[in-house]
């Protein structure tokens, strides 16, 4: 049985190219979540006014990939001690974010948090919220680092979190 794992850490673009190539991760979409609009589109998001944050709900099989797992690749591909935004990409819909769907994953995301408080230059400033729920992004963004690989932003941006994901977790690769 598959479980779910909403994160939000700057461009959905990234985070979606860095958790496509794990083991026991079945599927990642790009989407919208954590603010008030019903439905909202990439334009609405992009105002940084609809309180909603970039993010990915990825599939995975627990069997293969535990939540805690996820998350060392979520805090290494992203800096969750900047407050709305990550390197060019600015504004409260890149902010840090994990959406948790039990009590269970809060558990897991607040320790985790805990145990990476040292680690980091700054504060963890993620936030850890309860999703209410999901909207997923407008197709033309979906493997949007799989269709446009030469494109300037995935080469600068997206690929060293590819790569970092691909020196950093090999025993996680498919």
């Amino acid at each position: 049985m598959s479980e779910f794992a909403i994160l939000g850490g700057g461009c959905f673009w990234c985070l979606e190219a860095a958790f496509r190539p794990l083991r026991g991760v079945i599927g990642v979409v790009p989407g919208y979540a954590g603010g008030h609009v019903e439905k909202p589109s990439y334009e609405q998001v992009s105002t940084g006014a609809t309180g909603h944050a970039e993010v990915v709900r990825i599939e995975f099989n627990p069997d293969v990939i535990d939540y805690g797992q996820l998350l060392d690749v979520f805090f290494a591909v992203h800096d969750p001690t900047t407050k709305d935004g990550q390197g060019y990409d600015v504004g409260p819909q890149y902010r840090s974010i994990i959406l948790y769907e039990d009590e269970a994953q809060k558990e897991v995301a607040l320790r985790k948090i805990k145990a990476l408080s040292g680690f980091f230059h700054s504060r963890i400033v993620t936030e850890v919220k309860l999703l209410e729920r999901f909207w997923p992004a407008e197709p033309e963004h979906h493997r949007y680092f799989d269709k446009y690989p030469q494109d300037p932003y995935c080469q600068a941006v997206i690929a060293p979190k590819v790569s970092k994901v691909i020196r950093g977790f090999r025993p996680l690769l498919k």
